[in-house]
């Protein structure tokens, strides 16, 4: 059963809009986002959030993170007040750390329901895998208030969608549905909204199958090869693939697949 993780760093005693648990039998953790109905991010948040991902990918006992809200709604976005209330150099740190999914080594998985706005869309964007409830909705409202996306949210969505779309969310504060945004590749899957904790558990315990290494890897490359050449993608690609080769995983892989049994890889 989930209990709640036990932080050692003091500056996740006492967290800001959000719960962590544990799964150890699973080798899972859950972020929570838990101030309903419409789990506002707090300036505060942001970093804890940050602070979270970076414990949780040194953390041997977790092989997989899920992101999820409280109730009917992922995230209605940042707490607008702060945003005046902040100073420069701490907006500055917005994008950093709502990145930290996307740094994070292992496999972080979203399940969005409900409203998926500003912040909110912005730390999915960041994520690996987004499932979307049918009662989704996406937008970057931003517009709205005089501003622009200011944690990525906008150069994600343009890799995923292109400058046409891109343009038509952001410029006009567009809503999309989460029908939609899986038929344009935004979302990994879209379930019906009373399946979304089952499809997210499946791809949890599907995860957990492969090599941790494997997946750290090709993760990593997939992130940093996103903005280059072929060429060099390529290249960057053999030689990932040509030091997995030296690992106990792929050795266990191949006779795993000989011996016609289920491999047992230990992420070495």
């Amino acid at each position: 059963m989930p209990s709640a993780y036990a932080f050692t760093d003091p500056r996740l005693a006492k967290l800001d809009g959000f719960k962590v648990e544990i799964d150890e039998a699973n080798e899972r953790a859950d972020i929570i986002l838990g101030r309903p109905p419409y789990n506002v991010v707090a300036m505060p948040q942001r970093d804890q959030l940050r602070l979270t991902f970076e414990t949780l990918d040194e953390d041997p006992r977790v092989r997989v993170i899920v992101v999820r809200g409280e109730g009917e709604h992922f995230s209605s976005g940042g707490n607008i007040g702060g945003f005046m209330e902040a100073s420069p150099e701490h907006v500055s740190k917005l994008a950093w750390n709502i990145a930290a999914p996307a740094r994070c080594a292992k496999p972080v998985i979203v399940a969005n329901r409900g409203y998926c706005f500003g912040v909110g869309f912005e730390l999915s964007l960041a994520c690996d895998f987004r499932i979307a409830s049918e009662t989704t909705q996406y937008a970057l409202p931003e517009q709205k208030l005089g501003q622009i996306p200011g944690s990525g949210g906008s150069a994600r969505l343009q890799k995923m969608v292109g400058i046409t779309r891109t343009k038509d969310i952001v410029m006009r504060s567009k809503r999309i549905s989460a029908k939609q945004a899986y038929e344009w590749g935004i979302a990994t899957e879209c379930v019906p909204d009373a399946e979304l904790e089952k499809a997210t558990d499946r791809l949890v315990d599907e995860l957990r199958t492969f090599s941790p290494l494997a997946q750290r890897t090709a993760k990593k490359l997939l992130n940093d090869t996103e903005d280059s050449t072929l060429a060099i993608a390529i290249e960057l690609e053999g030689h990932c693939y040509s030091r997995l080769r030296q690992s106990e995983d792929f050795k266990e892989g191949v006779e795993a697949f000989n011996a016609k049994r289920p491999p047992k890889f230990v992420g070495r």
